[in-house]
């Protein structure tokens, strides 16, 4: 008898630490320093824990659930936009978020799955209505920075009442649809040929209008030398002719022979020269010996 009271007490002694154990177990939860946490009983919300720690909960009764603290990134679809020019393009968007409001996340949106959801749609719905006030060209310029601050802007003030906060909305990229892009590359070849045909044919006219002019300064300046040379000449002739009058006045013989000379060197400087007997040039070599 005494042997079984023993065994009813260490059975209910181990029943009681195992007990306690588990109570203790599911009485407690932690949140680390990148969690917040909401604690759920009967589907209400009973506490909302932002801070890292130990906390107590009612086993059994009481449902934790918890959601990242730290900014996360939502990846877009890959959706195709209308430009105000009616072009279309394909725009890829992420946007950069985090929950601000745990208890107004909860109430609203209750899942990360469902919030993924009402992101995709708001983020987008933004991006189509802000890109079709713009044309193509705005979208690829620099005007693509005040585009992306007015999406975000829209989608922080859209998205606030669910107690997301929206830290920023990029644009990965912006393509034309395939069906786009050879017709666009091709008209693009196209633009580059005429302006290639456009500047060769600039650069042609220039070279002959150059060209003309440098033919024209040439010809001005070899005027302008044949008309100083005939300057000279007639200068150096009148020259000459003083100094042959000069030179007849002081010793007509020596002029005489002076001009004689001149004729014939002139006249046969490669030829051989025969002179007539009666020649008035032979006085001269009859004098000179």
């Amino acid at each position: 008898m005494i042997e079984m009271t023993k065994m009813t007490i260490w059975a209910v002694t181990i029943i009681i630490v195992f007990l306690g154990i588990f109570f203790g177990l599911t009485s407690f939860y932690i949140v680390e320093q990148t969690q917040q946490a909401v604690v759920l009983r009967f589907g209400e919300i009973k506490n909302v824990r932002t801070e890292p720690g130990v906390y107590l909960k009612a086993p059994f009764i009481d449902n934790v659930v918890k959601f990242e603290k730290r900014f996360m990134i939502y990846d877009i679809p890959v959706e195709r936009v209308i430009t105000f020019d009616r072009r279309t393009v394909l725009a890829d968007t992420y946007a950069i978020w985090r929950i601000e409001d745990p208890k107004r996340f909860i109430e609203t949106l209750g899942t990360m799955e469902v919030a993924m959801t009402r992101i995709d749609d708001i983020v987008y719905s933004h991006v189509r209505d802000v890109i079709g006030t713009y044309s193509f060209s705005e979208v690829l310029s620099i005007q693509r920075l005040k585009i992306l601050e007015e999406i975000k802007k829209r989608s922080v003030n859209s998205l606030k009442d669910f107690g997301i906060s929206i830290i920023d909305v990029r644009l990965k990229r912006t393509d034309l649809p395939q069906e786009n892009t050879q017709a666009v590359y091709e008209r693009m070849k196209s633009e580059r040929y005429a302006m290639a045909a456009q500047l060769r044919a600039e650069g042609e006219k220039e070279a002959q209008k150059m060209k003309a002019e440098a033919d024209k300064k040439v010809s001005i300046i070899k005027s302008d030398a044949q008309k100083e040379a005939e300057i000279i000449r007639g200068t150096g002739e009148a020259s000459a002719t003083n100094i042959y009058s000069e030179a007849y006045s002081q010793d007509m013989d020596f002029y005489e022979l002076q001009k004689i000379t001149q004729i014939y060197k002139e006249s046969f400087e490669k030829s051989i020269l025969v002179i007539p007997n009666d020649s008035p040039l032979l006085k001269y070599f009859y004098n000179m010996k």
